[in-house]
């Protein structure tokens, strides 16, 4: 079987590269915060797929979906393990633009968008292997007390704008870095990423 990165199907790098274009335009023609795209740069959507590839057995989930760019990195897992990826979005516009992309790259068997606040309806997932949290970052707190009972032995919970949004996450990841639930580790790659793993 050939690797995720060299079995990328050209539907996907073309719905890639259109969403990082317009990803770069958005930053630069001053769209209003929450109407842009606010993606993942490719090298985090490649180290995400990694992780959730060799994730334990269990549910692969995302919160913030968005244009559903880091939704076809971790689909790549998706498919690596014959599974999908439940993905939470809640802006009407951006779930029109996911869906969209999803339809487009030909991903739609391995991608369960499920619409609306996530921090209501994660109530109905159970056994999380790994879980990446990309959404209104003064959630993640709330967030994160939802999901780290949810994951399985050796599950992950990803945040991202770890660094960039230091000061706003600081809380969240002081509690995490005491919590006795989980080890932690805060990686320096795109705009950092904050790891907690089950134990």
């Amino acid at each position: 079987m050939l690797s995720m990165f060299h079995n990328i199907s050209s539907e996907i790098k073309s719905r890639m590269k259109f969403l990082e274009e317009k990803d770069k335009i958005d930053r630069e023609d001053g769209t209003p915060r929450l109407e842009r795209l606010r993606q993942i740069p490719p090298e985090t959507g490649k180290f995400l797929a990694i992780l959730a590839a060799s994730s334990p057995k269990g549910n692969i989930v995302e919160i913030g979906t968005s244009a559903g760019y880091s939704t076809l990195w971790l689909s790549l897992a998706g498919k690596k393990r014959n599974q999908k990826i439940l993905t939470f979005e809640l802006l009407d516009e951006k779930i029109k633009i996911a869906k969209e992309t999803f339809c487009i790259a030909k991903v739609e068997n391995f991608v369960d968008l499920r619409e609306g606040d996530a921090l209501k309806n994660i109530d109905s997932v159970e056994n999380i292997a790994f879980c990446f949290l990309d959404c209104e970052k003064e959630l993640y707190f709330k967030c994160y007390k939802k999901i780290v009972p949810k994951l399985v032995q050796g599950g992950l919970l990803i945040c991202d704008n770890a660094i960039n949004h230091k000061t706003t996450l600081q809380p969240m990841m002081k509690f995490a870095e005491e919590d006795k639930r989980v080890d932690t580790i805060l990686v320096p790659i795109g705009k950092g990423e904050f790891i907690c793993q089950k134990s």
